[in-house]
């Protein structure tokens, strides 16, 4: 059989697998490079809507909660933008964090047939390895005639970083556990020194301050999910000493978050401007607007001109540095509604057992963690690594629970060990 573009449905399924791998590599490095291949891999679908989107699949993804959901959120975007009180290029411009959402869905059809899911995810861990290796080198090489931006972060900036190094670390310890059950001891030693590596990144060269509040939030889960009884007490006993190691032995980590009282306390826009007390009046201002329209909230587009009004003379001010309130100044409560039970729908899909479900599972709870502090879902690299994740976990997730076969069987495919 051969679709429209020529191709039969194991080449055009492979392309559209092999986009999807190039995007998710190019997300710690490149804004640009992500830009282009999304756009690649959204083309490789139409020719490939047969093998790569099965149609009574996508019918189920879109069925879901969680496949579903996404699709309200960007619909109530939509709309929001016909009652914003700023111009439409200002509404359209407020709608582009929205899209992306979509392909959460279409990644989850794809991946209920594809083979290559695990390509994802390795490529993923390969590309933030490469980051890792740049990182600690930049770290330990002050000397440098040139330096960059921020210390130990060459791409992006340490929040996107720490989070990329978060996931990785989680899904690290995941695999070294579970090759340790299986006495894989090789692999488990591997998979925990690599891990290692990225957590004493994230806590002594890039401690970005969001990372430093999810890290424990996913530990504590991650004990929950491995250990029962007295292990888990002697578990968490063993992070709360481990945490004030490095509280000790990290200058740099003690002074981030020392710092935030500061700054909190000496931010003034005129002429002090501080990260964690910048937040801080995006909060407070940001509740106040939602007063304004608690229900339907101001319209898509309308933060920038909503800030600007409370403050009485022109601001710039676009992000108010917190998802919920984020989408609550636009859509209201109604929005609010739809984002959280977006995220608990994406939550009670990977309530399971397996690698894939604990991996989507990190990805969702990092972002709500994270989203606290930074509009995770509508920044560009965070919220593209929100939709792949979810979109091709819970593809592998959907599969594993149908027992979907495959459209073709890569036998050189990586898998996960059975037991």
């Amino acid at each position: 059989m051969k679709t429209l573009a020529g191709l039969d449905p194991v080449q055009t399924s492979f392309i559209a697998d092999f986009l999807a791998l190039a995007t998710v590599v190019s997300l710690p490095w490149s804004t640009s490079a992500t830009t282009i291949l999304v756009v690649l891999w959204a083309l490789a679908l139409l020719p490939a809507m047969v093998p790569a989107l099965d149609l009574p699949l996508l019918g189920r993804a879109i069925s879901s909660p969680a496949g579903a959901l996404p699709i309200a959120l960007v619909g109530l975007g939509l709309i929001g933008m016909a009652w914003a009180p700023v111009s439409w290029a200002e509404r359209i411009a407020g709608f582009d964090s929205f899209p992306k959402l979509l392909a959460i869905p279409l990644l989850m059809s794809q991946f209920q047939r594809s083979p290559r899911g695990h390509w994802i995810l390795v490529g993923f861990v390969l590309s933030a390895t490469l980051l890792l290796v740049l990182s600690w080198y930049l770290y330990f090489t002050p000397q440098l005639p040139w330096r960059i931006k921020d210390v130990a972060v060459p791409f992006k900036d340490r929040i996107t970083q720490g989070t990329v190094f978060t996931l990785c670390l989680f899904g690290l310890l995941e695999c070294a556990a579970n090759a340790w059950k299986r006495r894989r001891l090789l692999h488990a030693a591997l998979s925990a020194a690599l891990a290692a590596l990225f957590f004493l990144n994230i806590v002594f060269a890039t401690v970005s301050r969001t990372a430093l509040v999810a890290l424990p939030v996913l530990l504590v889960l991650f004990g929950f999910r491995h250990l029962r009884g007295r292990p888990l007490i002697g578990f968490l006993v063993g992070l709360a000493a481990l945490g004030a190691l490095f509280w000790l032995s990290s200058p740099y980590l003690r002074e981030r978050v020392t710092a935030i009282p500061e700054e909190i306390v000496t931010f003034s826009p005129l002429n002090h401007d501080t990260s964690a007390g910048s937040r801080v009046e995006f909060w407070k201002r940001s509740v106040e607007i939602m007063h304004e329209a608690p229900l339907s909230g101001q319209g898509t587009g309308a933060i920038t001109a909503a800030f600007a009004r409370l403050a009485g003379t022109a601001s710039n001010a676009t992000n108010p540095h917190n998802q919920i309130l984020t989408v609550g100044i636009q859509l209201g409560l109604v929005g609010i509604a739809v984002l959280i039970v977006m995220w608990v729908a994406h939550v009670r899909l990977f309530l399971a057992p397996g690698v894939m479900s604990w991996i989507g599972l990190v990805v969702v709870v990092e972002n709500v963690v994270a989203s606290l502090f930074n509009s995770q879902l509508f920044d560009f690299t965070s919220g593209w690594i929100y939709v792949f994740g979810v979109g091709v976990a819970g593809g592998m997730v959907m599969k594993s629970q149908t027992a979907q076969p495959p459209l073709y069987d890569f036998s050189s495919t990586i898998a996960e060990p059975k037991a």
